[in-house]
């Protein structure tokens, strides 16, 4: 029993060495890091580039408007790459897919680094009937619109919702009735749906210039005004049409400043509900990131632009309706090409703005 009872000791004795060593490299670490961080400030500030997904970084790496530098950070499971388009010092970052994964990554971008603005880009799917493939669309404001109050089945527009008078959910911004929906019925039918109705919410935010704790409201956030007027001096743009010498698009792509964009946790190929979100909320790029980093950009009260180029018709309906697969690739490209020169005239227009 004895001896046991040593051996047992020993084990744990052992154990917390080992443990204790593991804590002592990490807390090593942490340090060392910070002092890096704090000398790579020291050399800022930067223009932050936040892009979704390899694909659409990728082209940014291999395009020679980017200058990349030896400098790469890797921390919190993302990875901080330095660099420069024309003499602006810029760091580009992933998120990876998602409105969770863009607002972690852009909070840790704006938390850890000294950072100017931000420029937000990638593909997305189209909602707005009058854009195509290729186009390249900038909204002037973003929202998230998958925050809902799901009404129970029964209840109607003159009910209120649960939370409603605690000022935690609203009625104000509209509802979608599933029942609208339904299909294969004479017009003379009538028919509800269990599902019943969403009601569509805004976000609550804590804006750092605010009191902790007391939340706001916000659901269409604009992007920066300065940044949205460079990005019309790039309406006149050529883009590329084509992705090889046999597969083009029809129309020619375009740049374009459209009114709003939205963003939610779901890849959106519904003709009903695009349409719907249009016609209700006049929005044209539909994605899953670019709300997330607005929202936490004004929070932070930090300048920001997002900038989609359209890679399918959300839902189908044209001859050219579902080619994500297709042209998702012509379109990465067709966004890079545009960041690469507002990067530039952003450039030109903050020296001005410093005179």
């Amino acid at each position: 029993m004895a001896a046991s009872t040593r051996t047992l000791c020993m084990f744990l004795v052992a154990l917390i060495w080992v443990n204790a060593q593991y804590a002592f490299v990490n807390c090593a670490l942490m340090p060392e890091l910070q002092r890096k961080i704090d000398k790579i400030n020291q050399e800022g500030p930067y223009l932050g580039l936040i892009i979704p997904n390899a694909f659409e970084l990728d082209p940014l790496l291999q395009n020679p408007g980017y200058t990349a530098s030896d400098l790469i950070i890797d921390f919190a499971g993302r990875r901080f790459r330095f660099g420069a388009i024309g003499d602006k010092p810029v760091i580009l970052v992933m998120t990876g897919l998602s409105v969770i994964n863009a607002a972690i990554t852009t909070q840790l971008l704006l938390s850890f680094f000294s950072i100017e603005g931000v420029v937000h880009y990638g593909i997305a799917g189209n909602a707005n009937p009058s854009l195509h493939i290729g186009d390249v669309a900038i909204p002037e404001s973003w929202a998230h619109l998958a925050l809902w109050s799901w009404q129970r089945y029964g209840q109607g527009t003159e009910n209120t919702l649960p939370l409603e008078d605690n000022g935690d959910y609203t009625r104000e911004i509209g509802y979608l009735k599933f029942a609208d929906f339904t299909s294969n019925l004479s017009s003379d039918s009538t028919f509800d749906n269990q599902l019943n109705n969403i009601w569509y919410q805004p976000e609550e935010i804590f804006p750092i210039d605010g009191v902790p704790e007391e939340r706001q409201h916000a659901l269409w956030v604009h992007v920066d005004s300065k940044y949205f007027n460079i990005a019309s001096k790039l309406v006149d743009m050529e883009l590329d049409a084509c992705i090889n010498s046999t597969t083009c698009l029809s129309t020619t792509p375009k740049v374009v400043l459209v009114d709003r964009g939205t963003s939610a946790s779901f890849y959106l190929d519904n003709a009903a509900y695009r349409t719907f979100i249009y016609n209700k909320f006049n929005v044209s790029p539909v994605d899953m990131e670019s709300a997330s980093v607005a929202l936490i950009c004004f929070q932070q009260k930090v300048p920001f632009i997002a900038i989609r180029a359209l890679s399918d018709l959300a839902g189908g309906g044209t001859a050219e309706s579902n080619e994500a697969d297709t042209f998702s690739p012509l379109a990465a490209t067709n966004s890079v090409a545009v960041v690469i020169e507002f990067v530039k005239l952003l450039s030109v227009h903050s020296k001005w703005w410093s005179v």
